[in-house]
């Protein structure tokens, strides 16, 4: 009964906010009480979610000043020269403006932190979507997708669980993985290529000159070959575009914006390298380096208070609107995890494993570790499930680092998956519905994740 209450809230879940009936914040909260009462544990509620918020409060204050502190980057101007090279590079080509996202993505994701990737990520490249009139969707799938493979880095996390569970090493887990990830890369780049290249039909190839000018001027775009009249931008010397609305043009790209600090460029790159660096090295938990990051950032950027207070209301919407999701994530995993939903889930699918599949329980593995790390933490999956798979392994000859390897597989749909405090982040910052965004990378990921699984099989690696 647990089982069949357990997929039918997913279920539930999904539909209402795939189909736009409910806000996450609200489907989050009420479904997973409501499925509560069901299993007749509405007394419990309370225990299960503060259980679930106690959890991911840590995650949390992460994110929240991890956006005060990257906010205040974008605004003094740290990542000015890299979004104006990567213009540079797209011009106003959406068919390059779709793989350069994919490629910054995933050269951000090397810090192993979704939330870092997607706020600089999406502060570089929203303001040319929304000027161009580019799907948004297609930038936060794109961005998904590629963190999704570059998250199982040793120290992204994943791998990191599935050696601790496994009790084998991170490295032997991921280097034999690296041609087979290499291929779910190239799919991706290859998916943005089809992906921008439908763009550019809907929209022709634009020139957008202003973008890079040091002065605001007058510029037309043009839409080659797109029967498109020409539009002027540009011209107000406000620093956003005329005929849009205010605070959809390019003001992270203003020269002359009042909040730059040239003068201090070096310093904030500095710092935000040795933050990066501490991150990996793990000197310090990573909510406590980001509360320490943030507020030097303020003090030493703004010394003086009004400044201060302005830079945090600038950011308090993204800051409110992610913290917010992510505690009301805490209600779902909560009742999922304390009422056992999860654990009969996982029990019944490894159950129904035919008796002659145990020699290839990595495959079994693999292709279970797309919809499992979709519905379930990674925690809950590498540390609950993971071990069960590798003993129906063991019985059959299958060593624990295939299996290890096979476990990683699932990332590119994970990094979509509701239960992802930083996927919050993403449509959060891209103004993107959650709804719209599942609607539309769900087949996508999971597309790539077989893609990784299907070069792992022909490399002989898993």
């Amino acid at each position: 009964m647990l089982t069949i209450l357990g997929f039918a809230m997913i279920a539930t879940f999904l539909v209402l906010i795939m189909l736009k009936k409910m806000s996450p914040i609200a489907a989050l909260v009420l479904i997973p009480a409501l499925f509560c009462v069901f299993v007749g544990k509405g007394a419990e509620l309370g225990d299960y979610v503060i259980d679930g918020v106690t959890g991911l409060a840590p995650t949390a204050a992460m994110l929240m000043f991890a956006i005060v502190y990257f906010g205040v980057m974008i605004d003094v101007g740290l990542f000015d020269p890299i979004v104006r090279g990567i213009l540079r590079f797209c011009k106003a080509d959406p068919l390059r403006i779709v793989v350069g996202t994919a490629v910054l993505a995933a050269i951000v994701s090397l810090d192993g932190d979704g939330s870092t990737t997607f706020m600089i990520t999406v502060s570089a490249m929203y303001p040319l979507y929304k000027r161009l009139k580019m799907s948004l969707v297609v930038m936060t799938g794109v961005a998904a997708m590629a963190n999704g493979v570059m998250n199982t880095l040793p120290w992204g996390g994943p791998t990191a669980r599935a050696a601790t569970a496994l009790k084998v090493d991170a490295s032997d887990v991921f280097v034999p993985m690296i041609p087979a990830l290499a291929m779910g890369l190239l799919f991706v780049l290859v998916l943005a290529c089809v992906l921008g290249r439908r763009e550019r039909r809907r929209l022709g190839v634009l020139t957008l000159d202003a973008v890079l000018v040091e002065e605001p001027a007058e510029t037309v775009l043009v839409g080659a070959g797109s029967g498109k009249s020409p539009v002027r931008t540009g011209g107000s010397g406000s620093g956003t575009g005329a005929g849009l609305p205010e605070g959809e043009g390019f003001q992270g790209l203003d020269p002359h914006r009042p909040t730059l600090r040239p003068g201090l460029y070096w310093f904030n790159a500095l710092l935000t390298v040795a933050l990066l660096t501490a991150m990996i090295m793990e000197w310090l938990p990573i909510p406590v380096l980001f509360l320490l990051g943030a507020a030097l950032a303020l003090t030493v950027n703004f010394p003086h208070m009004p400044d201060q207070k302005a830079r945090i209301a600038a950011h308090a919407e993204n800051v409110l609107n992610v913290s917010g999701m992510v505690f009301a994530a805490a209600v779902f995993t909560g009742v999922l995890q304390g009422t056992g939903m999860v654990d009969h889930m996982a029990k019944w699918l490894v159950g129904n494993i035919p008796a002659g599949m145990g020699p290839h329980m990595a495959l079994v593995t693999g292709v279970l570790s797309i919809p499992l790390t979709y519905f379930m933490s990674n925690d809950g999956f590498y540390f609950g499930i993971l071990p069960v798979l590798a003993e129906a392994g063991h019985a059959h000859g299958v060593s624990s680092l295939e299996i290890a390897r096979a476990s990683i597989i699932g990332q590119p749909l994970h990094m979509s998956s509701p239960l992802v405090p930083a996927v919050y982040v993403l449509v959060g910052m891209a103004k993107v519905e959650f709804g719209d965004h599942t609607r539309f990378v769900v087949k996508w990921a999971a597309l790539t994740s077989l893609v990784v699984l299907g070069a792992g099989i022909l490399f002989g690696i898993i």
